[in-house]
């Protein structure tokens, strides 16, 4: 009596009617298990259809920035095309589009590179309290000087030594807490927590002595707005943005090799710690430009690096970094056309862009359960 098998003597595969019927179940058709085979790979983009829906977003998010872009630069120009006030407006207006590009480059690029470092989605390069030590340098000078003391901060050397006093902050807390006896990343993140929040409360004590009139006018440039940056800045934030976002994208395979961990990065053969502190080096440059450039922002970055996450769909940085970009730039351009040239609400932009953002942190928060 012989026994059906679903192979032979020599272990090859008889025909599939031959098949025991569980074995039919189990064993999908040799032209399916040859498909499943050759999509398993590890490039950033996984197929086609991702290739698709990546350049889709690009291009939607293309095209929302570019018109962002014409309408803040022609819309509702008062002075007749072509004139002299026409072209005065219009230059003012590009400044602005400088001003938001640089901006929208430095959160986006560092946020995205910070998390990366830190292996957190949430934490944002505003936890080691650049924006705090922005409010005390501010609130000091009016303090001691009273309103001449904004005046006082105005300027080309004022703006370098603004930034100089955030990258030292940020540097030093790198380098003490990274090459230490603790080497924590957790650790160097509360301290920088326990730091901007001192800074944060001997503002606000400091900031009670004022006067009504002095008050108002610290108020005014505590907030991110675009309006706080000046043409003469430009020629030197533009290419310090420029270079030190190139430089992270030139290391954007580093990056990747960091996404995956410590221990990962150590059997890859990466320097993690070397690389860690060069790291966030480059993220203390890019934060440092933008709040001495417009202020304090402290959820641009966080929005461009979810909307980066949920629309690229890959590991790849040099994927990241454009769709960040690219999102930061529309959120940006897009709040400040519709305030400032449809609802003449500019100075309203920074505090829609952070609802919005903090709303989204919340939801995410939530969603996620964890830090």
């Amino acid at each position: 009596m012989s026994i059906r098998t679903g192979t032979s003597v020599s272990g090859a595969e008889l025909p599939r009617e031959q098949a025991p019927p569980d074995q039919q179940r189990m064993t999908p058709p040799l032209p399916e298990r040859l498909m499943a085979r050759e999509e398993r790979h590890s490039r950033p983009i996984t197929g086609r259809r991702h290739r698709r829906s990546y350049l889709l977003a690009v291009a939607v998010l293309g095209l929302v920035s570019l018109a962002a872009t014409l309408g803040i630069l022609f819309w509702n120009n008062p002075m007749p095309a072509g004139s002299a006030g026409w072209w005065t407006i219009l230059g003012m207006r590009r400044d602005s589009l400088l001003t938001i590009g640089v901006v929208a480059l430095c959160h986006s690029v560092a946020t995205i590179a910070f998390q990366t470092g830190v292996n957190n989605r949430i934490l944002t390069p505003g936890i080691m309290g650049f924006g705090s030590l922005y409010t005390a340098i501010q609130t000091v000078f009016v303090y001691l000087f009273g309103m001449a003391g904004v005046v006082m901060l105005v300027g080309v050397p004022q703006f370098f030594l603004q930034m100089a006093l955030m990258m030292v902050l940020a540097t030093a807390l790198y380098t003490w807490l990274l090459s230490g006896r603790f080497s924590n990343v957790h650790i160097m993140l509360l301290v920088g927590v326990v730091i901007g929040g001192t800074l944060g409360s001997v503002s606000n004590f400091l900031q009670r002595m004022l006067t009504p009139s002095e008050f108002d006018v610290l108020t005014a440039r505590l907030f991110g707005n675009i309006s706080n940056a000046r043409t003469e800045y430009l020629p030197y934030a533009i290419p310090i943005a420029l270079v030190a976002a190139a430089v992270l994208f030139a290391r954007a395979h580093r990056l990747n090799v960091i996404s995956l961990g410590r221990n990962a990065a150590l059997n890859l053969g990466l320097n993690h710690k070397r690389e860690l502190i060069a790291l966030l080096m480059l993220v203390s440059v890019l934060v440092s430009l933008a709040t001495a450039l417009v202020g304090p922002m402290m959820f641009l970055g966080f929005l461009a690096a979810m909307l980066s996450y949920q629309l690229a769909d890959t590991y790849s940085h040099r994927h990241l970094f454009p769709m960040g970009f690219l999102a930061a730039y529309s959120i940006l351009a897009g709040s400040y056309f519709v305030l400032r040239h449809l609802w003449d609400a500019g100075g309203a932009v920074t505090v829609i862009v952070e609802l919005i953002g903090g709303v989204v942190f919340l939801i995410f928060l939530m969603r996620k359960g964890r830090l």
